[in-house]
């Protein structure tokens, strides 16, 4: 690791960047140096401008990837070169894509088809309690509040705690997990059981169960933290209370599941039925 990267790390750090800023942030300055084949402290504005240009013209990356980048790159200049002069700007427009949840029975196929208990209780939490890969991978058993029926997220996005559901299911697969696992620090270890299981894995264990419920639609396992929040919207449930569970800082971040619920859908009529269409017969066939 140079010293500029260590430097880079050191002030995010102190900066109290979530692991996965620090992470995408880093990732974004080091694509910059291999998109130059230099040094990133020698590359200018007007380079960094070039750069981002290439993302959004020729790479055709997502908004959400590009202004993360953009992030990036901006702290680096600012905090670690303790440049000023950083006049670059670039709109910070969403990409427009709603979420896209499973249905019920595409989840219970997708649980089914898991191979081992480790991975269905992963993917069952998962969903049950809407939660990010990132806060799934570092619950700890203390997390699990049976008496109170709760799951307590510490330090979520934005390093805010929050509590999520529980579900007595839920609670049934984790123990009947604990008794064949019997996990000490974390309640999803990886290989060697002493640290949490990686994100990586986690998604890996999704995208197998996927393949073999053959659920051809839906993204990553983030699809099952969107299918949370859309069930319990077509449940009844008010959107401030999602929004809590979710951890969700602006109302309207949790809005964009109104979008894809089927709650109020079913009862509207397509104009299609409206239309007064002739007779097989009168139309001569």
């Amino acid at each position: 690791m140079t010293p500029l990267r260590n430097k880079m790390i050191r002030e995010l750090e102190l900066h109290r960047k979530a692991p996965g800023t620090i992470k995408q942030y880093v990732s974004a300055v080091a694509e910059l140096a291999r998109h130059y084949r230099r040094s990133p402290d020698s590359i200018s504005i007007e380079e960094v401008r070039d750069f981002i240009h290439h993302l959004i013209t020729q790479r055709k990356v997502a908004f959400s990837t590009c202004n993360t980048r953009l992030a990036g790159i901006r702290f680096f200049f600012q905090q670690v070169l303790r440049r000023d002069d950083f006049p670059l700007r670039v709109p910070a427009k969403r990409s427009g894509r709603l979420p896209e949840p499973l249905s019920r029975s595409e989840i219970a196929r997708l649980f089914d088809a898991t191979t081992n208990t480790k991975h269905r209780v992963l993917l069952m939490t998962t969903y049950g309690g809407g939660l990010r890969v990132a806060e799934l991978v570092h619950l700890r058993p203390q997390d699990i509040h049976s008496e109170r029926m709760l799951i307590r997220i510490n330090q979520g996005k934005g390093r805010k705690d929050r509590y999520t559901l529980l579900s007595p299911r839920l609670l049934a697969e984790l123990r009947a997990y604990w008794r064949e696992y019997r996990p000490k620090e974390w309640l999803f270890t990886g290989e060697d059981g002493n640290r949490p299981l990686s994100e990586d894995s986690a998604r890996r264990a999704f995208y197998r169960a996927k393949e073999r419920a053959q659920i051809q639609h839906g993204h990553g396992i983030h699809s099952l933290r969107h299918s949370f929040a859309t069930h319990l919207m077509e449940a009844g449930v008010d959107l401030p209370t999602i929004q809590r569970l979710m951890g969700h800082q602006r109302l309207s971040t949790t809005a964009l599941y109104l979008h894809v619920t089927s709650q109020h859908l079913g009862d509207i009529g397509s104009p299609l039925d409206l239309l007064r269409m002739p007779e097989a017969a009168d139309a001569g066939v």
